[in-house]
């Protein structure tokens, strides 16, 4: 594919600029601010708290996410957003080591790159491209920050495609009218593995795993694949990043 520049001087593969601070509230128990250029969502985690919500399995530990717009009241989209965090997190989190509790989780936007100034129909549908990889990557770190057990942490990238079959990564609100279709992938954090050989090819399949993944569009076998490939690369970037992060401040701590 001819590495042509986008609009903001980015190749199909670049990411925007991303940051995490850690802990930037101080009643919460962990938090997160998790921004990727325009795009910022802030995650607070309160509990484990005592006792299950109605409907909820007491023999193990429960997650709640309740998601804030940046303007406006929760919607239909917001609803939809706030479960498939929960199917996400509930994945990655050890629920059995806390049983009979609930962890919270909430979401509040800051910066919303997403545009609604085309069809409306579709206008909800797009902005979920910018704010729910943000604001798993950010529900994440916030988890890690308040302790709660994770079996690993997870990073989400989105991927559009093209009219031409192109896939861009992580795209501006300016490359959003020239999508046929997107997907948002959640892979879990690549563990940083040994020097041993044994370790690496361990580390190299545990990295390919997909914990979520979702397609709007129309969207070929090929096309999903080549999604695929490009958001697990990208992935190992926002792993490494994230990785990083925590142990600058583990060792600033010290």
């Amino acid at each position: 594919m001819e590495e042509t520049s986008r609009a903001d001087g980015r190749n199909p593969n670049q990411l925007r600029p991303f940051s995490c601070t850690r802990n930037p509230l101080n009643r919460a128990h962990g938090s997160a601010r998790w921004s990727q250029g325009d795009t910022v969502v802030l995650a607070a985690v309160y509990g484990p708290k005592p006792g299950t919500r109605k409907g909820e399995n007491p023999e193990k530990a429960s997650i709640e996410v309740v998601w804030k717009p940046k303007t406006g009241q929760i919607g239909r989209q917001e609803k939809e957003y706030e479960m498939t965090l929960k199917k996400t997190l509930q994945s990655i989190c050890l629920l059995t080591v806390h049983p009979n509790t609930t962890t919270s989780v909430v979401l509040q936007v800051v910066g919303d790159d997403g545009s609604v100034s085309f069809h409306r129909n579709i206008a909800l549908t797009l902005c979920l491209l910018y704010l729910l990889p943000c604001a798993i990557n950010a529900s994440c770190a916030a988890l890690a920050c308040a302790n709660i057990p994770l079996k690993h942490l997870a990073v989400a990238i989105s991927c559009g495609v093209m009219e031409d079959g192109a896939v861009i990564l992580d795209t501006s609100k300016a490359e959003e009218e020239q999508l046929k279709s997107f997907a948002h992938l959640v892979f879990p954090n690549a563990r940083k593995s040994a020097d041993s050989k044994e370790s690496k090819q361990k580390d190299e399949n545990f990295g390919r795993g997909l914990i979520t993944s979702i397609t709007h569009g129309v969207m070929s076998e090929d096309d999903y694949f080549n999604c695929i490939e490009r958001g697990l690369a990208a992935s190992s970037r926002i792993s490494d990043f994230m990785r990083n992060t925590f142990q600058k401040d583990a060792s600033e701590a010290a």
